[in-house]
């Protein structure tokens, strides 16, 4: 064990439950979603380089690793797709710690060297930075008690009902989720307007498994505490719009050094 991976080890440790951020402070600790899409068949160089470099030089420039997830469908990007979560102290020391990690010799290294045979990604990364909501757990690393798989979800509002679909999920929505089964990871609002500050919330669960989670979706919404509270709440108009316009699933699997298992 290299001594930067040491004193790494020694950080997860003492951060294992991280407490939310607040859900609009800039200047405060603030997470960033990362999305990347790779050439055909770079996606094990990709997870080889995480798993071997970026991760651990990731830390030593003040980046937390969160989670690492790949889709678990090919139409989701199964093939080519790493969906990850890293934490930063505040916005302005995100990008302190990106033109380091950039101009680092080690990075550099290990990125030359992984591409040596071609380039890993196909388009620039999908970045976008969150504040978690009010209403968000704690963000707790670590594996579950038994195997499990996850769902990132986002939502998109019609104009204006951001507020009352946050307040679905505080009074009603959370709870009905724990009661069929499913596991309330972390909830975030993205930063930025162009990033859907205004009308976006994205989430996380946890699930013993794909058919589990879809099976557990179906229960809920026969719920009646959920119909009625979805009834109650979208008496002047839908919290969400049309369809996938407005609601997208994706089930994920962790990857082998994701710190969220």
């Amino acid at each position: 064990m290299t001594t930067r991976l040491f004193l790494a080890t020694l950080a997860a440790a003492a951060l294992t439950v991280l407490s939310p951020a607040p859900a609009s402070a800039a200047d405060g600790p603030v997470y960033e979603l990362r999305i990347y899409t790779t050439n055909e068949g770079k996606l094990p160089d990709l997870l080889k380089r995480f798993r071997e470099h970026t991760c651990e030089i990731f830390t030593h420039h003040g980046i937390e690793n969160i989670g690492y997830w790949v889709p678990i469908d090919k139409a989701d990007g199964a093939d080519n797709t790493l969906i990850y979560i890293i934490r930063h102290k505040s916005r302005d020391a995100a990008k302190v710690s990106w033109k380091e990690f950039g101009a680092d010799p080690e990075w550099q290294a290990a990125q030359k060297a992984s591409e040596a045979n071609g380039k890993i990604l196909a388009k620039a990364p999908e970045s976008i930075f969150m504040t978690t909501t009010e209403f968000s757990p704690e963000v707790k690393l670590g594996a579950g008690a038994a195997p499990r798989v996850f769902e990132f979800r986002t939502y998109h509002t019609p104009e204006g009902k951001l507020p009352a679909l946050h307040a679905r999920f505080k009074d009603h929505t959370i709870k009905l989720f724990e009661k069929h089964g499913m596991t309330n990871l972390c909830y975030f609002s993205p930063m930025d307007a162009d990033k859907g500050s205004a009308n976006t919330l994205m989430y996380f669960l946890a699930h013993p498994s794909k058919e589990a989670g879809l099976k557990a979706f179906d229960e809920f919404r026969a719920d009646p505490d959920w119909v009625k509270a979805k009834g109650e709440s979208e008496k002047d108009g839908a919290l969400t719009l049309p369809k996938t316009e407005g609601v997208r699933s994706i089930y994920m699997t962790a990857t082998d050094f994701s710190p969220i298992k």
